[in-house]
C-alpha cells in the first residue's frame, strides 16, 4: 500500500484544516523524538528534527507534528521500518527521495514522519525553510497568509494544498541560502 512519485490520496483524506499555534507542540515532538531515538536511533545520521509550520511558534497549521530525520541512505533505512510499525507509523513510498510515514493512519494523522538523506539538498532545504521562519517573523506571517488561502481553496485537496506552496517555500530556502554564505 502506498504511491508512488506523482500519485495522489483518495477522498477519504482529511480535509485541510489550519489551527493556532499550540505551545504543547514542541513538547509533543520532544516526546515523539525521544521514542524515535530509542526505535530507529541507530538509523539516525543527521539528527531527529521538528520541522513543518508546528516547529515554528506563533504559526497556525494543520494540527501535525512533522518530523524529519537524517539518514545515512534510503536502501539501508528499510531496516527501520519495522520498529516504526511497532510505534504506530505507517509506510507510503510518497516520494522517491525520502521514506514517508504517517502515524496513526491517513485519514487521522497526528504525524508525519521522513527519513531523508542527511547529505541531500531536501534534508537541509526543510531545516533551512524552518530556520528562515522561525528568524523571520514577517515571512511566517506571509507564510501563515498563503496557508490560509490555500487551505479555503483546497480544503479537501492535501495534494494541491502542498503544491501551492512549493514556489513560496522555494523562494524562502534560497532567500536562507543567500543569508547563510
Amino acid at each position: 500500500m502506498g504511491m508512488a512519485d506523482g500519485e495522489r490520496w483518495g477522498g477519504d483524506e482529511e480535509p485541510v484544516e489550519l489551527v493556532p499555534y499550540d505551545p504543547s507542540w514542541p513538547e509533543r515532538f520532544a516526546a515523539e523524538a525521544a521514542l524515535l531515538e530509542g526505535a530507529i536511533g541507530g538509523f539516525v545520521e543527521g539528527g531527529i528534527h521538528h520541522v513543518g509550520s508546528t516547529a515554528v511558534p506563533g504559526l497556525s497549521a494543520k494540527p501535525v507534528i512533522d518530523i524529519v530525520v537524517g539518514i545515512r541512505d534510503l536502501e539501508g533505512a528499510r531496516q527501520a521500518f519495522p520498529p516504526l510499525a511497532a510505534l504506530g507509523y505507517q509506510y507510503f513510498p510518497y516520494r522517491s527521495w525520502m521514506h514517508w510515514f504517517c502515524k496513526p493512519s491517513p485519514t487521522n494523522r497526528t504525524h508525519h514522519l521522513h527519513l531523508v538523506p542527511h547529505r541531500d539538498p531536501p534534508f537541509r532545504d526543510r531545516l533551512a525553510f524552518r530556520d528562515h521562519l522561525r528568524q523571520h517573523p514577517a515571512v511566517a506571517v506571509e507564510y501563515a497568509r498563503l496557508k490560509c488561502e490555500l487551505a479555503r481553496r483546497y480544503r479537501r485537496d492535501r495534494e494541491a494544498y502542498t503544491d501551492g506552496k512549493t514556489e513560496f517555500v522555494a523562494r524562502v530556502v534560497s532567500a536562507a541560502a543567500i543569508e547563510a554564505s
